[in-house]
Formats: structure tokens, C-alpha cells, sequence
């Protein structure tokens, strides 16, 4: 449903993305409105052909629909993080998502080694659908509130991801005590 200023700033952002990623990295675009497409079957290396293909997937795309975001993230979370590697899924979007419990259902199951970061952009994305996506997901949320902010912030948020500095971040506690910690599974630190 992203159109406008807004598809644009994303768009760009998600191109820059996709050509900082090493010819050692994997990727996928899934976009994601009523209906859910991907362009490749399963990731790829990110080839320097691969990565042409993907930005001319990127211009192509248009605003269509809702956001129906379940469908993309189980396309998404079709799979696992290879050893020694972190798989990171990040959505864009500027819509309202409902649909909450099937959505924290699904990553509860289904996330396995998998990281997740939503950005929202714009006015309207459910903050605290996102917030709690990125605690399940052991992630993070970056919202976007002004479309001029696109290009500095995803800069920004594509230098962290590059740069993991502990992960799979674990605490033992001495048996004889009672912890609550939150989240009770520990994001990576970046």
C-alpha cells in the first residue's frame, strides 16, 4: 500500500541495501500487500547479477492493495541462519498491520536462528505490533516519522547490521536464584 514520496524513499533505501551486501551474502525481496511475491524461490548469493536483477525488481514495484504481512513473513522465515552466519529479515513498511497473535504466533514458532527489524515509516505503522516483532524476533524497530529521514536513517540502520559485535548473547544465573529478565531472549548487541 506504500506510495508516493514514501515508496520512493524506500525504494532507494532498499537498492542501497542490497548493493552494500559482499558477494559472500544472501538475500531475498519479498514484497508484501493483499498477496505476498518474492523474487527468487529461496536466497541467493549476492552476485553481482543477482543484485542488478534485484534493483530492477525494486524499481519495478508499485503500490497495490493492503498490508498483509503474515504471508511474507512465513515466506521470510522459511528457513534457517546457516552455522557461523546470522539471517536478518528486515520489512519495510508504512501501513497498519493487525492481525497481532497470528503474527507473534508464527515467530514464536518459526524463528529459529532467524533476526528480525521491522522499520516503519510514516504516521500510520502499529508501533507496538512492530516493537514487540522486534523483541520476539531478537531485533530491533526503527521508525521513520519524516520521509526526508529515509536515505540517513536506513544508512544508519544498514551500518549496524553489518556490524554484529556479540551474538547469541546467553546469561546463566547461579541456580539458586529466581530471574525475570525481558526479553526473555537477549537481542544481539551491535
Amino acid at each position: 500500500s506504500m506510495s508516493g514520496a514514501s515508496l520512493d524513499q524506500a525504494k532507494s533505501a532498499l537498492k542501497m541495501a542490497v548493493q552494500r551486501l559482499s558477494k559472500n551474502d544472501r538475500f531475498n525481496i519479498i514484497q508484501f500487500n493483499n498477496t505476498s511475491k518474492a523474487l527468487y524461490s529461496y536466497e541467493r548469493l549476492a552476485s553481482a547479477e543477482n543484485r542488478k536483477l534485484a534493483c530492477q525488481y525494486i524499481d519495478a514495484l508499485v503500490a497495490e492493495g493492503g498490508t498483509e504481512l503474515a504471508p511474507a513473513l512465513s515466506i521470510a522465515l522459511n528457513g534457517d541462519a546457516q552455522i557461523g552466519r546470522i539471517r536478518q529479515v528486515v520489512f519495510i513498511t508504512d501501513g497498519s498491520i493487525g492481525n497481532e497473535d497470528q503474527i507473534f504466533s508464527m515467530i514464536k514458532r518459526r524463528l529459529g536462528k532467524n533476526r528480525l527489524f521491522p522499520i516503519g515509516i510514516g504516521s500510520v505503522p502499529n508501533s507496538h505490533l512492530m516493537t514487540k516483532i522486534a523483541e520476539y524476533g531478537r531485533g530491533s524497530f526503527t521508525y521513520i516519522g519524516d520521509i526526508s529521514e529515509v536515505a540517513t536513517k536506513m544508512g544508519d540502520f544498514f551500518n549496524r547490521l553489518e556490524n554484529p559485535v556479540i551474538t547469541d548473547i546467553a546469561i546463566r544465573w547461579p541456580t539458586d536464584l529466581t530471574v525475570d529478565i525481558s526479553p526473555s531472549v537477549i537481542p544481539d548487541l551491535y
